[in-house]
């Protein structure tokens, strides 16, 4: 075969491995990113000292506001 395909073919196995393994790394972070935000969240809502069923009635009753088209940008 020409040294040149085989070469080539070499490269591209190399870069396919690379990017599986830039991959992986990327969704480990965003795993650790979710956790560090969900203890955030778990955070917050202790230091509100809220009964599990205090922090549901109070989650329910807040609503989101509406998204407009103003909250957006070009």
């Amino acid at each position: 075969m020409n040294p040149k395909i085989e070469k080539l073919e070499k490269d591209i196995e190399k870069a396919t491995a690379k990017i599986a393994e830039l991959q992986k790394k990327v969704r480990d972070m965003q795993a650790q990113k979710t956790e560090l935000e969900n203890a955030d969240y778990v955070a917050t809502c202790r230091s509100f000292k809220l009964t599990p069923a205090q922090l549901a009635e109070f989650l329910k009753t807040r609503h989101l506001p509406q998204e407009t088209e103003d909250d957006y940008e070009d």
